[in-house]
């Protein structure tokens, strides 16, 4: 099974640049086209929020109608950027389910790995949250086949990742989310992104891994002594469950063109 991530696309409204500076629009379909051109095609796309950059209808609008250039089937999830009545009004309910009224949070079955997405999102707040109703519900998600392994994917990772920035947006309910992973071993990854970098950490008994944004990387300074992204070549991330059940991550960068050199060449 191979599953394509993208994160963080922060897009403006049509024909404009995120900030006024960041090409966001043209960094997605530049992944985009380079996913459509895999061999062998992913099996879906995941976004992991942050869809938008100011949760406007417009921008909504933009990323669906981008996306849809996508050949396979892809899901979105909401991010602290993004309003969850704007993704549910540009996006079909096939990539962007409504089970719940409240929170947009369901399961994708018929793969070898079942992938649950968590909504983690508050309302005009920068940090996360796994409240006790989306508790109660992933709970209930994973009793539902507790053998079958399982990949949450969310928006927010559940843990301080060192980048004091985003450290300080927090993630109330982590202990939360915690125990429920920890009871349920068959959860072997959280995918999620919200920090514009891609990195991993031990957590919970399982890994949280991060995607990096399209083309916004995120300045590392552990000092917080200032708050700025840099501007970098799109990236999205390949997850690819192998025949041995291990799930190998890629963080794949895109250069247009792509010129590729031999190893053999003197």
């Amino acid at each position: 099974m191979l599953i394509a991530q993208i994160s963080d696309t922060h897009l403006a409204g049509w024909g404009r640049r995120t900030f006024g500076v960041a090409p966001m629009g043209e960094n997605l379909a530049r992944c985009i086209r380079h996913i459509n051109r895999l061999d062998p095609q992913p099996d879906l796309v995941l976004v992991t929020g942050d869809l938008t950059n100011n949760a406007r209808p417009e921008e909504a609008e933009r990323a669906a109608s981008l996306l849809d250039a996508l050949r396979v089937p892809f899901y979105v999830i909401p991010g602290n950027h993004d309003d969850r009545a704007v993704l549910r009004a540009a996006f079909a309910a096939e990539h962007c389910p409504a089970e719940d009224e409240t929170f947009i949070h369901y399961t994708i079955e018929g793969y070898p790995l079942r992938l649950i997405a968590v909504d983690t999102t508050i309302p005009g707040a920068p940090g996360g949250e796994v409240c006790e109703k989306r508790a109660a519900w992933l709970e209930a998600a994973l009793e539902e086949a507790p053998r079958s392994p399982a990949v949450l994917f969310m928006h927010h990772p559940p843990l301080r990742m060192g980048l004091i920035e985003t450290d300080l947006d927090g993630f109330l309910g982590a202990s939360r989310l915690e125990s429920i992973v920890r009871a349920h071993p068959n959860v072997i990854r959280i995918l999620a992104g919200h920090i514009h970098l891609a990195s991993l950490a031990r957590w919970g008994g399982t890994v949280v891994s991060t995607a990096p944004s399209i083309g916004m990387r995120l300045y590392v300074d552990l000092t917080l002594k200032r708050s700025a992204y840099i501007l970098d070549v799109p990236a999205y991330q390949l997850h690819y469950w192998t025949p041995q059940e291990h799930l190998v991550t890629h963080t794949v960068r895109v250069q247009e063109p792509e010129i590729l050199h031999p190893f053999s060449a003197a």
